[in-house]
């Protein structure tokens, strides 16, 4: 028996996010379907973390673990996973790590990155929120630089969920822009669902002068989820980068 880790990319538009549910359908599930028709073995996946419905990854990994040779033919495995799948989810690579890797407890960091569009634009409106209202952006700037000063983000966490701790470490979070697209980018060793678009939502306010500074820094501090603003649209944010230890490889 070996574990492998699963490099995969899925736009989330038509999918109730990575992690199966019942009555839905899931990206988890397809990929575990598409693993057992090639392994002909039961496979159970374990993702790098949970996504909500309509949020998409240009990054993602799992692992399994499974008993089939998949190094005797990589590429051709790749090629027949991949052909099995929906044309919105790709795979990557597959590779063999340690037998202790973890998909989700060996990630050192997550980065996401939201998409705000300015213009109308009917070519990126599934991967992007349109928002033509003007902001300022050094202000959300400077409520963005302030996460760093915090580590409970129980303000931005979605209500009664069953996380055991609210606790986030940021390492990165900006905002920039280029040409008609507003992009917060934000770093972090894990988050809260929700999280990443209930600060959107919140410093969107800031940016139009619904709420200031302080009142940021006063929501922050609260620790309460009612305080906070509006959860930007899920079809504005993706999952873009999990970084593990080098050495996790075999």
């Amino acid at each position: 028996m070996s574990r492998y880790f699963i490099e995969l990319s899925f736009k989330g538009t038509h999918y109730h996010g990575w992690q199966l549910q019942p009555n839905a359908i899931t990206v988890q599930a397809l990929i575990e379907a598409a693993l057992k028709t090639l392994t002909r073995e039961s496979i159970k996946t374990t993702g790098a973390g949970r996504t909500d419905a309509g949020v998409h990854a240009q990054f993602y990994v799992a692992h399994f673990d499974s008993e089939c040779q998949i190094f005797d033919n990589k590429p051709d495995f790749i090629f027949k996973i991949n052909a099995l799948l929906q044309k919105d989810i790709a795979i990557q690579d597959i590779y063999r790590v340690l037998p202790n890797a973890h998909a989700r407890y060996s990630a050192l960091s997550r980065t996401y990155k939201y998409t705000i569009s300015l213009i109308k634009d009917p070519f990126d409106v599934e991967c992007s929120w349109y928002y033509s209202a003007s902001v300022d952006l050094a202000a959300m700037n400077q409520s963005a630089g302030r996460l760093k000063d915090y580590i409970d983000f129980t303000s931005f966490s979605k209500l009664h969920s069953n996380a055991k701790t609210n606790i986030c470490h940021i390492q990165e979070a900006v905002w920039t822009i280029h040409e008609h697209k507003l992009t917060f980018t934000i770093r972090a060793d894990r988050f809260l669902r929700n999280m990443v678009r209930a600060l959107v939502g919140t410093m969107i306010d800031v940016g139009r002068g619904k709420l200031s500074q302080t009142d940021f820094i006063r929501i922050l501090a609260g620790k309460n989820r009612s305080t906070a603003g509006f959860s930007a649209p899920a079809e504005g944010l993706s999952l873009i980068c999990v970084e593990y230890p080098k050495d996790i490889k075999i």
